[in-house]
Parts: C-alpha cells; structure tokens; sequence
C-alpha cells in the first residue's frame, strides 16, 4: 500500500496523540492525506517486507536509518521527531529536514533533577536497605544546598531549563558554554559562565544538556567532550549526569572513574551510538566495542542495585505534556510543507 505519510518508532501515547492530532487536522482540511501509517516500527523493520516503500515525508527518530535508495530522485522530506538531531544531521544536504526544537525541554531538565536526587541520595542503597531495616552502615546522602556547586554543561534550551531547577532547588549553579559570547548577551546576567577546567574544579555535580556535534571540522564538535585530562582537573569525587547525548562520555570512561572513585553518583539517560547499543542490550548483535561493553556492566550494576548508578533507555522526553507537545509539533511541520507546496519547512536543519 502506498503511503502518502509514514510515522515510524511511535511508541506509547505518542502513538496516540499523532492519530488525534492527524486526525485534527484532516478535519480542519489542513492535511489533504489520502492514507497515512503510525507504526512502533523502524524504517529498517518496515522495509524488510515485501512490497514496502517510502513516500516523499516520513517522520522518523534516532533508531531509524534512511535508506540510500530513498535520497535518489526528487528531493525528499524528513521530519525528526526529537529535539537532539545529530543522528540525521548527515541528510541535511540531500533532503528538506527539520526538527522539534521545543516539546522536550522541560521534560529532560526535570529527568536531570530526577537522576539528580536519586544520585545525591543514593537512592539503590537506602531503598536496599529496608530488607533489613539497615540504619547503621548506610552512608551519608549528599544533602544539596547552596553548599553544593553544580555546573550545566551546555545551556541551549535544555541546558537552560536545568540551570533554572537547580538555582530553585538551591544550589550554587555555574554553566559552560563554547557559545559563552552569544548567550551571555541573551541571558545577562542570570547565567554564570566559567571556563570548562574551572568547572571541574570547583564543582561537586556536572550535568550535560549539551547537543552532539559529530563533525570533526565544526567549532562546536564534542564527541568525547568529558575525557580523561577533563576529568583530570577535578578536585572532588563528582556526581555525573547526562540527559543528552551518550556519545559526549564515553562509558568506558565513566566506569573507570566510577570505579576508582572519582565519580560517586551516575545518572544516565543516553548512551553512545545509541542505535547499535539498543540492539547489543536487546541480545540482537554482539558487540567488541569498549563504550557498549561498559555501558551493559552499567546497566547491570544500576539493575542489580549494588552501585549509585540510574539508567534510562532515553525516556527523558516521554512526559505527559511532552509526549503531546510532540504530535503536536510534528503535524505542525506538515501543515506547513503542504501550504508551502511540499518545497520545505519552516525551519531547517543546520540551525546554526
């Protein structure tokens, strides 16, 4: 059957809410849609059986891999379902593409407080300890407060958002940025910057909000951002957060600092090449890579609740309002490319 719209990896209420918003829409004769498919499935598992094929707009997320075939002919049209687009970034000179850029941003910021206080109060020993009623060698929670400095890597939208939870949470919050220039003008004085090896120095927790810049020729390149002579410059045992992109820290890394110590708290709700460790954790393919392999130790030790370490398999968009902002979001963007003739979006990717 041919398609005149796909949406693929709709999982959960997000399914839900793009048939309400279609449907909406159709109603209201701003989409002129013969026949449209939601699916749970990737472009990869929906192109796997016979007699399948892609029409000229799909909407797509992180798992999903646009076939070459689909970039021949007659320019295509990609819409991302997510706010982070690193992973389709690569197509932004063969097809129109855009991006979410708003639905989410509250959503992470609060995940990043919620891997925050069940870091800081290490959450897997206290709640462990009820099986005995163990009040005598549990350890001392890491109290936040004003005492506490915490600095956000990253202070775009989502970086933001948790510079402003953490202020109202009462702690003592400092930010990074290599757009310290530019953003200093937007946000004045209600941001404080520091340099990254400060950062380090000073801080008792980091959290990224960074986006991941893959192209080694950009000025804003960060894969492996958070490295060993980073890390090097701290001078207390931190708690690490990361809500964005995996592929900033390497779990490799982070496991050996967690280890020796140096790291007491990881909250994770990302992880590196995203795609091919969803398919290594799901037993779908092995795996020699040293990132994926540390990370599945992590995941164990989060699961078996022996450490002070939380994982999601990056959920911290999955919020109520988020999940709804998306679909809305997204049926937006195809309003628009039918009003404007099928020739592009309102806004598209590279953003910068």
């Amino acid at each position: 059957m041919q398609y005149d719209i796909i949406h693929f990896e709709a999982l959960g209420m997000e399914s839900q809410h793009l048939e309400n918003e279609i449907q909406a829409a159709i109603k209201e004769g701003k989409l002129p849609l013969h026949s449209y498919l939601v699916t749970s499935e990737t472009i990869q598992d929906f192109l796997a059986k016979p007699e399948t094929s892609l029409p000229e707009v799909i909407t797509v997320k992180a798992h999903s891999k646009v076939p070459a075939s689909y970039l021949e002919g007659a320019r295509k049209n990609v819409i991302f379902r997510g706010a982070g687009y690193d992973s389709v970034e690569y197509l932004a000179p063969s097809v129109n593409l855009t991006s979410l850029r708003e639905y989410c941003v509250t959503a992470v910021a609060q995940t990043a407080l919620k891997l925050l206080y069940a870091t800081a109060g290490y959450l897997n020993c206290y709640t462990e300890a009820i099986r005995t009623f163990n009040r005598q060698t549990v350890p001392s929670f890491f109290e936040l407060g004003p005492h506490r400095i915490a600095t956000v890597f990253g202070v775009g939208r989502i970086g933001k958002q948790i510079y402003d939870l953490l202020q109202a949470n009462g702690l003592t919050v400092q930010a990074v940025d290599i757009r310290e220039k530019e953003l200093s003008q937007q946000y004045g004085s209600s941001v404080k910057f520091v340099s990254a090896t400060e950062a380090m120095a000073t801080s008792d927790i980091i959290l990224s909000g960074m986006s991941l810049t893959k192209d080694p020729a950009h000025p804003f390149y960060n894969v492996g951002y958070f490295s060993e002579d980073l890390f090097s410059h701290a001078t207390k045992n931190l708690i690490f957060i990361n809500v964005t992109r995996g592929d900033i820290a390497s779990e490799a890394l982070l496991l050996e600092l967690y280890k020796k110590g140096k790291i007491i708290g990881l909250g994770l709700d990302a992880f590196s090449k995203e795609g091919d460790f969803a398919d290594f954790i799901k037993q779908k393919s092995t795996t020699t890579d040293l990132d994926h392999l540390a990370a599945k130790m992590l995941v164990e030790m989060s699961l078996n609740r022996t450490d002070n370490i939380y994982v999601q398999p990056h959920q911290g968009f999955n919020g109520d309002v988020a999940a709804a902002a998306k679909a809305s979001e997204t049926v937006k963007h195809l309003v628009y490319w039918f009003a404007n003739g099928k020739k592009g979006f309102v806004e598209q990717i590279p953003y910068y």
